[in-house]
């Protein structure tokens, strides 16, 4: 026979009222459950790309100081490749913030600004004389000047014209750094290829304080530069624009060192043809500016 708990003894009541007997531990008061305040995990996610972006630029620059150069290269461009990223996603999931925006500036300059001079200065500029040192400061000065004048430009976005939405004013900040990169990338196949005196010509000093000094004035120039951002490809063009991208993925997989110093090449190749676009659609929105008729008085 199983015997039952005994009952737990009325509490004594007061005079003139019945006993009441205690309530049982099953009811308890339930909590409230807290709520938690911030921002969602998805608009976290584009700040968590940048960060590992910027880890990536500074692992570029010990790797030159440790004299592994294709290590450093590597790095920088997965930090170019997370820095075309997080806009996007962030744009995406509507995480756009200006937290974001501003991180975003600071580590493009780390990555893009000193990054690059840093592991130049590494590769030929170091045996240089006393004056090898100043390219690399032209160079994080105007990009430091060219992502401030960005900045500056996004409170006034609107008043932009509409062709104007598609173009850079200069050159942007990851192209400017594979622009300056173009001697270690030369040089890295000139390596690979066996071609020592290739090699010994992209090492000597005169050829990186130039692509410094070039880059640092497409910087902070106002050449129109075609964004690609809201780029409209023709139909025409679409299916040999994206034959055309195939064919260069595989071979930057096989051999990236020579399809980045051609794409450099070929990025300078396409500056004069981004301005006359530029200026062909700015003379077409003024004569349509001209035409139009003016409002008369009531």
């Amino acid at each position: 026979m199983t015997t039952q708990p005994p009952r737990p003894d009325p509490v004594p009541a007061l005079s003139g009222q019945p006993p009441v007997a205690p309530r049982p531990d099953s009811r308890r008061k339930r909590r409230k459950r807290r709520e938690i305040r911030g921002p969602s995990f998805n608009r976290l996610i584009p700040n968590i790309l940048t960060m590992l972006g910027l880890c990536a630029g500074l692992n570029g620059m010990r790797f030159a100081v440790d004299g592994r150069f294709q290590a450093a290269a590597a790095a920088l461009l997965i930090s170019a490749f997370v820095d075309g990223l997080d806009g996007r996603i962030a744009r995406m999931l509507r995480g756009s913030t200006r937290f974001g925006a501003e991180f975003d500036s600071l580590s493009d300059f780390v990555c893009f600004g000193v990054a690059p001079s840093f592991l130049l200065y590494f590769w030929a500029l170091k045996d240089g004389n006393r004056y090898a040192f100043l390219p690399c400061m032209l160079f994080t000065v105007c990009m430091a000047l060219r992502l401030a004048r960005f900045n500056a430009n996004l409170d006034g976005a609107e008043d932009t014209p509409k062709y104007a939405s598609n173009f850079f004013t200069g050159v942007p900040a990851p192209a400017g750094a594979g622009l300056a990169l173009f001697p270690l990338f030369l040089g890295l196949e000139a390596q690979k290829l066996n071609m020592h005196w290739l090699y010994a010509l992209t090492r000597m000093p005169w050829l990186p304080s130039l692509t410094l000094t070039c880059t640092a004035f497409l910087l902070v120039s106002t050449l129109p530069v075609w964004s690609f951002k809201n780029f409209k490809v023709p139909v025409q063009y679409v299916l040999p624009l994206m034959l055309g991208t195939g064919i260069y993925v595989v071979v930057l997989i096989a051999d990236p060192w020579g399809a980045l110093a051609a794409a450099g090449v070929i990025y300078m190749v396409l500056l004069p043809l981004s301005r006359r676009s530029f200026q062909k659609l700015k003379r077409a929105a003024e004569s349509l500016r001209d035409e139009e008729p003016e409002p008369t008085a009531p």
